[in-house]
């Protein structure tokens, strides 16, 4: 039962603050006119942001505490981060190279 709680929780935190983001960077490339062609690019982004999140903070405050839970190295967390940050700022750059 615990796994499956945990399981809602997961989707729940990921809806929640995807949206949230998708509609952050979404925003932002509609300001500067870009969101048609490079949405996929953020949405990546977000998603790789959040797996850091949970997977070194919020997934030690849920219901299940079986095996497994253990965080990222800080290797991969700042390698994650940085793809993550790169793909946010590439349709940016990518835009006003082809426009």
């Amino acid at each position: 039962m615990k796994i499956l709680l945990e399981l809602v929780r997961i989707i729940i935190i990921f809806t929640f603050f995807g949206v949230l983001g998708a509609t952050i960077i979404g925003n932002t490339y509609i300001r500067f006119g870009i969101y048609e062609n490079y949405s996929l690019s953020g949405g990546i982004a977000i998603l790789l942001l959040l797996f850091v999140l949970y997977r070194n903070k919020w997934q030690f405050s849920g219901w299940y505490k079986g095996k497994g839970r253990e965080k990222l190295s800080k290797t991969v967390s700042w390698t994650l981060v940085l793809v993550s940050f790169v793909l946010i700022i590439s349709p940016l750059i990518l835009s006003s190279l082809f426009n």
